[in-house]
């Protein structure tokens, strides 16, 4: 249990908004080829694990976060943004944040209202928290377009947000727990395993890099496979089913039900070894199984994970739920192998 919760504190710590994940991604490939796990990238830039030649199942998560993106420099040095994902603006407000250069070089900032101040603006608390009334304010010594300009910093640049992580009571609070507390979840299972037991099984590992974009999952897989396990996060809020403790099997989202037989199967399994789960309904979700189905994918996708709250803002898991998650994707190989 306290790997799994070290390996996700290490990803969390590493920045990912979608369309920047390679050191993410170098990262887990690092820690899975000293354990005799072979890795591979895909042209467009996930990451495969596995040392079966043939996988059937592949079982895959996404790296993936949301983030922002500079789109200019204010005339007083600072910088206006567009998100990348569906980054929820009032939940990262005051967040403080990292601009990252095509050059390799890192400034520090906040996501802020524009006029921030109680003491000079009385509509403060009343203004729309939308992209063209905030900025980011940036932590250098700037006062005109020039000044950052020098920095070296310019459209383009991509914006990542503080994961603010904490574990606390079997409690895992962060941003981007959504999805890579899934991530910490398959990386400590693969470490279970290991290298010798993969080799038997016909099982790959995907850690997709565009989710939180919609079509993460539209590529890359090996042409053996025949089952898609998506591991992303369970939904927790009013109208659902989803505890932090559990872990949630989605027979449906936006996209449709998913697939009858392998979602059956899971239910059944998680009945027999006791693992805490609920049965959901997703009212306003995607996966990268959604991507790989509208992509053409002849596989069979099931969609499971920990229940997360509060997503896309201050995030909140449990042990618990992730450990579940872990128990119920180790069953469904086992079952399907007799490992």
């Amino acid at each position: 249990m306290e790997r799994m919760i070290e390996i996700l504190r290490e990803i969390l710590e590493i920045p990912s908004p979608t369309g920047y994940t390679k050191e993410v991604l170098a990262h887990i490939e690092k820690k899975l080829n000293e354990a005799g796990i072979k890795t591979r990238y895909t042209n467009k830039g996930a990451l495969l694990a596995y040392n079966h030649p043939e996988p059937e199942l592949v079982i895959a998560a996404h790296v993936d976060t949301l983030g922002a993106m500079v789109t200019g420099i204010l005339p007083n040095g600072h910088l206006s943004f567009t998100r990348v994902g569906g980054l929820h603006l009032p939940a990262f407000e005051g967040e403080y944040c990292t601009i990252i250069t095509r050059s390799g070089k890192k400034y520090r900032g906040t996501l802020l209202l524009k006029n921030p101040s109680v003491h000079v603006n009385k509509e403060a608390g009343k203004k729309e928290r939308k992209e063209e009334n905030m900025y980011i304010r940036l932590d250098e010594l700037v006062e005109k377009k020039e000044d950052t300009e020098k920095l070296g910093i310019r459209p383009g640049d991509f914006i990542a947000f503080d994961p603010k992580f904490e574990y606390v009571n079997g409690f895992v609070k962060a941003h981007f727990l959504d999805d890579k507390a899934s991530v910490a979840v398959m990386i400590d299972l693969m470490l279970d395993l290991g290298a010798k037991t993969l080799e038997k099984l016909p099982v790959a590992f995907f850690f997709s890099p565009y989710e939180e974009v919609g079509h993460g999952g539209s590529a890359g897989y090996p042409g053996s496979i025949k089952e898609l396990l998506v591991v992303d996060m369970g939904v927790v809020g009013e109208g659902v089913a989803g505890k932090e403790t559990a872990v949630s099997i989605a027979a449906k989202d936006s996209s449709g039900p998913y697939d009858y037989e392998m979602t059956t199967k899971l239910i059944e399994l998680a009945e027999k070894h006791e693992i805490p789960h609920v049965v959901d309904v997703f009212p306003y979700y995607g996966s990268d199984g959604s991507a790989a189905l509208r992509a053409g994918w002849d596989v069979k996708v099931a969609l499971i994970g920990q229940g997360v709250h509060a997503s896309h803002g201050m995030e909140r898991t449990h042990v618990k739920g992730m450990l579940a998650t872990k128990d119920l994707i180790r069953v469904y190989i086992e079952e399907k192998w007799r490992v």
